[in-house]
């Protein structure tokens, strides 16, 4: 995906690979289950919130729900990475996903400096 998808799109589609994973992550027994639990919340509440931010009544709402988002993206990468490293997931099979959240929260970072600095 490239950094010209806007943010909404992204975080949409996004959500759907997470609820993908999640998805695999509930078939396996155990901790992968309560993992998953934990992905699908953060990893579709980025995308919830930017959505959100729409609809902001003022500037201070606006940066408020994309603070969320960043926040909860951040949450996202952790689980991933949890995943990943505790060898309960293949590399291969979630790199691309945790890629994709450092990516949106990179936009998310320059994007509430930006509206901060105004």
């Amino acid at each position: 995906m490239n950094n010209y998808t806007p943010i909404t799109e992204r975080t949409q589609k996004f959500a759907i690979r997470v609820i993908k994973a999640c998805s695999f992550l509930d078939e396996k027994p155990g901790v992968c289950r309560t993992l998953s639990r934990q992905l699908l919340r953060s990893g579709t509440s980025v995308g919830a919130n930017v959505r959100e931010a729409q609809s902001a009544q003022s500037d201070k709402d606006f940066l408020s729900k994309l603070e969320i988002a960043l926040k909860e993206a951040r949450e996202t990468e952790y689980w991933l990475e949890i995943l990943i490293e505790s060898g309960m997931v293949k590399l291969n099979k979630f790199q691309p996903l945790l890629t994709e959240a450092s990516e949106i929260v990179g936009i998310l970072v320059t994007s509430t400096r930006k509206l901060k600095q105004k």
